[in-house]
């Protein structure tokens, strides 16, 4: 277990502890099996940009495996992890979320997924953790894009292939994260909860996030409302990011969300953030535009230089308001 003291918590950021989940959210479940799935995603992609999704596909031993190997290496010493010879950004992190100033209770490795060394060379095992890491990512890449495919199919859009074959791309700029958020015995005062990371949106296409059987995920309603996420090991829990909300013209939004330190157990999640080829432009799809009658809510940019306006921004901003159309007076 990893713990620090109380001195050294006090950079941190605290929220009160929210309401329980109103009795009226339910957390969408798309059964991947069901022959009703499209309708469910797309429904659910437009009232809150997040949904689960059951009959995935991916082997529990596969999920297993990596989580296990996950686990080893944050159990390390910090001096071992550290050493991961990789480049920045890329590698472990400790407390630091990017280059802004954003803090949070959580250790990460954050890894490439389209390079054959993508481990950290002082793992315990690098070269089980490399085969074991390119089984979940190949499982996962394919469940990413039958949800993309399914979504087109939703939303009526030729080719169906429209957005998985951004993630098939060799060039696709799909990430993959590893959290680790240890136990926390040192709470704040009055209830509050120590925030693991902060508020945010993920400006991939989509995420498909697990975790294991512990709390702390939130994600933000339309009125401003947070509501936890009950943990579901079994289950993959997926974000519509900016670039898809761009690319659907608003009409899916990115959901935002965080997470809190949980006060008992520590909290392991993995993401998989599916991204476009840096030079891919990003904008409304044509076919989503009302046959040319609908007026673009946004700015066409290349993954490239937004991935780059969200490298200079904190957590928090609204990175596609730089983006977005000033509706003429």
């Amino acid at each position: 277990m990893v713990l620090l003291s109380k001195q050294a918590t006090e950079q941190y950021s605290y929220v009160k502890n929210c309401m329980a989940t109103p009795c009226s959210f339910t957390i969408p479940v798309v059964d991947l099996s069901k022959p009703d799935a499209k309708s469910i995603i797309v429904k659910a992609c437009e009232e809150f940009g997040f949904f689960k999704v059951i009959n995935h596909g991916v082997s529990m031993e596969a999920i297993s495996q990596l989580e296990s190997e996950a686990l080893n290496f944050f159990s390390m010493p910090v001096t071992e992890k550290e050493k991961t010879g990789l480049a920045n950004p890329f590698g472990y992190g400790n407390k630091r979320i990017g280059h802004n100033g954003d803090v949070g209770w959580v250790e990460y490795l954050l890894l490439k997924t389209n390079q054959e060394v993508n481990v950290p060379v002082h793992s315990q095992n690098p070269e089980k953790f490399r085969c074991v890491l390119d089984d979940y990512l190949c499982a996962v890449r394919n469940m990413g894009c039958e949800i993309l495919d399914l979504m087109a199919e939703g939303l009526k859009i030729q080719p169906k292939n429209v957005l998985s074959k951004l993630l098939m791309d060799k060039q696709s700029d799909s990430v993959f994260r590893v959290n680790h958020y240890p136990a926390c015995p040192e709470m704040g005062l009055d209830g509050e909860n120590l925030i693991g990371f902060g508020e945010h949106t993920d400006p991939q296409i989509i995420s498909l996030l697990r975790s294991n059987n512990t709390s702390g995920l939130q994600i933000s309603l339309r009125d401003g409302s947070w509501i936890s996420v009950p943990p579901d090991y079994s289950s993959f829990f997926i974000n519509v990011g900016d670039s898809l909300q761009v690319m659907t013209n608003g009409r899916f939004r990115s959901v935002k969300h965080r997470v809190l330190a949980n006060g008992f157990q520590s909290r392991l999640s993995m993401i998989y953030f599916g991204g476009p080829p840096l030079s891919e432009k990003i904008a409304p799809l044509p076919s989503l535009m009302k046959g040319g009658k609908e007026e673009s809510l946004y700015k066409e940019f290349t993954w490239f230089e937004y991935k780059n306006s969200s490298y200079g921004s904190r957590l928090a901003d609204n990175r596609l308001g730089h983006f977005e159309r000033i509706a003429a007076s």
